[in-house]
């Protein structure tokens, strides 16, 4: 079997599963303890991905916060914050958005075979582009990431994204927080989407940490026998 990264999924949701409200309005779902364990967990890693609708909507910069961590980072002869990875169908992208143009670190854009050439006309100047497949195979994408020298990758959504990881078996850790409130409306984005994941009633995942940081709860959940390892 190829290797691939060791691969956390970052996720925060409300009670009800939820990841944002039913506008365009950025919903908060943790606080500023939590949003600084995010940020340790991220300098740990050596890339991070996003999906493209998460690009589109959420306009993240994906950036290591911490100028103590950003150092670290730089005295291990790393770049400031991780390689920024994304995900696409159709290529739609704004090369002018912040995963672009902020960070002095690598960008790469796996898109669909078919969309490639598009893909490389529009973000060539911002970005490498990766043919991914038709559509795009994220267990292959996960072994030419860990072919370019990613041994940990984090996953920060959004659904499709979780869903697709999760349903392949792709994912060694799941970090889960729970924030105190409800959405309790069914036109906005739940974490995960219809698919066949592995763990079910009869193959129980393994809860590994439960941890309250302020008013959210962390759940950490071993979907792997890699838990806690680091590779090199």
């Amino acid at each position: 079997m190829a290797e691939r990264p060791y691969t956390i999924l970052s996720c925060g949701m409300s009670i009800d599963g939820y990841l944002s409200g039913a506008t365009n309005e950025r919903l908060l779902l943790s606080n500023e303890a939590d949003f600084d364990r995010v940020d340790a967990v991220r300098a740990g890693c050596d890339a991070i991905l996003v999906g493209a609708e998460t690009v589109r909507r959420d306009n993240p910069r994906l950036l290591v916060r911490s100028a103590d961590r950003q150092r670290d980072r730089a005295a291990r002869g790393l770049s400031p914050s991780p390689i920024k990875v994304t995900v696409t169908g159709k290529a739609e992208l704004d090369p002018g958005a912040s995963f672009f143009t902020l960070g002095e670190t690598e960008k790469l854009v796996y898109c669909q075979s078919s969309t490639v050439e598009r893909a490389r006309e529009r973000l060539g100047q911002v970005a490498t582009v990766v043919d991914g497949g038709e559509p795009v195979d994220f267990a292959c994408m996960s072994e030419d990431l860990r072919a370019r020298g990613v041994c940990r990758l984090m996953v920060e959504g959004g659904g499709t994204v979780a869903t697709q990881f999760l349903t392949a078996g792709l994912v060694d850790e799941l970090q889960l927080v729970v924030a105190p409130f409800f959405v309790g409306n069914s036109k906005a984005r739940r974490f995960v989407s219809d698919g066949n994941f592995p763990w079910r009633p009869d193959r129980r995942a393994t809860l590994a940490e439960v941890r309250q940081i302020g008013d959210v709860v962390l759940l950490r959940y071993a979907l792997s026998t890699r838990y806690g390892t680091r590779l090199s």
